[in-house]
């Protein structure tokens, strides 16, 4: 989860993480938007890993378009996800509203940049509520991107500091499949 904007750190961070994670066998969820989803979901389709998008417009509708490739491959590999009806276009509130089913469908969340206002950050708390990890990626105090994240450590957010760090603090909750 993460910022539309990422910096090029919060990129590869993301790319790194989830990697990582997918050699291990999770699931990645996130939202298909612009940035730190897209990231994400790309870095997990590429490495032949599961992921599901949940979708803040119908399933058919792809948002945004330049996600349309891959939209595409996770039909093909993964699952598309809304609460939305068929044809169902963008609009603002369904966004955060998508994020409690994000929350709702992991066991941990991964706050990769996310600035003082973020769907991120809803995310976050939604899964704070219903008693899940939330990880966040640490970032410079001079970069706005961060700051939402340096905010989460104050509620008990945990600082990922790499990535066995992160599996290590990952390591009790039960995995699929792990990739040889």
């Amino acid at each position: 989860m993460g910022t539309r904007d990422p910096s090029d750190y919060g990129r590869r961070w993301t790319r790194r993480l989830t990697t990582a994670l997918v050699d291990r066998g999770f699931t990645i969820v996130s939202g298909l938007a612009d940035g730190i989803d897209t990231e994400t979901h790309r870095a997990c389709v590429e490495r032949g890993g599961r992921t599901i998008a949940v979708m803040g417009t119908g399933v058919d509708v792809v948002y945004p378009q330049r996600n349309g490739d891959l939209y595409q491959q996770i039909v093909q590999t993964g699952l598309i996800l809304s609460e939305y009806p068929k044809g169902t276009q963008p609009d603002r509130v369904h966004f955060p509203q998508r994020n409690r089913i994000i929350a709702g469908l992991c066991r941990a969340i991964l706050v990769m940049e996310a600035p003082k206002k973020s769907g991120a950050l809803i995310t976050a708390q939604l899964a704070n509520d219903y008693n899940r990890e939330v990880y966040i990626l640490p970032g410079s105090l001079d970069n706005p991107r961060s700051r939402g994240c340096l905010e989460l450590l104050s509620q008990g957010a945990q600082a990922i500091l790499d990535e066995e760090h992160l599996l290590e603090l990952l390591g009790a909750i039960p995995t699929l499949n792990p990739k040889p």
